[in-house]
């Protein structure tokens, strides 16, 4: 669940582990990104921070099946919470957790997405390298570079723009295919 949600949202790791199931809304699909989980706290009450800039804190809108997944981990999660009653924590109210809903360690997430890797024949890469990924994805599809800022909650345009515009050889060749077309229609 947590790496597809990076893959889907463009969060940062410390978003997304700090999710709290108040912090999304099913009904409407949106999901609120308002602090960051601190993986290393000097005190237990410290576990959440500030999101990394100002424009971090956004509401990013999410498709149908991720809504779809997370109602279904909900659902998991509830059993858990049946199954182990007072030993659930249940004041973080974490949505990406371990079985009791407990943060899940840095070392944790490192070591499945290695094994996630290895499995799938993929060389190592950063857990950020998923940020980047919805970032490319966005841009392929031909979302604005002004909406991706904005979801990806970058400070301006200019620091999107210089980290993806050049990244995907696809979103040049769909871009001159669709000027193309549009000098078609003018020449007609």
């Amino acid at each position: 669940m947590f790496f597809m949600l990076l893959i889907e949202t463009g969060m940062r790791k410390g978003e997304a582990t700090a999710l709290q199931w108040t912090d999304i809304d099913l009904k409407n699909g949106r999901i609120d990104i308002n602090k960051s989980l601190d993986f290393q706290p000097d005190k237990p009450e410290e576990i959440f921070g500030d999101p990394k800039t100002y424009r971090s804190t956004r509401t990013i809108t999410i498709r149908q099946s991720v809504i779809n997944d997370l109602k279904f981990h909900q659902k998991y999660q509830n059993q858990n919470k049946l199954a182990l009653k007072d030993h659930y924590n249940h004041e973080l109210n974490l949505v990406l957790c371990r079985n009791d809903g407990g943060h899940m360690p840095k070392s944790s997430l490192f070591n499945a997405f290695e094994r996630i890797l290895k499995r799938a024949g993929i060389p190592r890469i950063p857990i950020h390298s998923l940020r980047h990924t919805h970032a490319v994805l966005l841009l392929e599809a031909g979302d604005d570079i002004k909406y991706i800022q904005k979801r990806l909650g970058h400070g301006s345009m200019q620091i999107t723009s210089d980290v993806y515009a050049h990244i995907s050889d696809k979103i040049e060749s769909d871009s001159l295919s669709r000027f193309d077309d549009h000098m078609n229609k003018i020449n007609e």
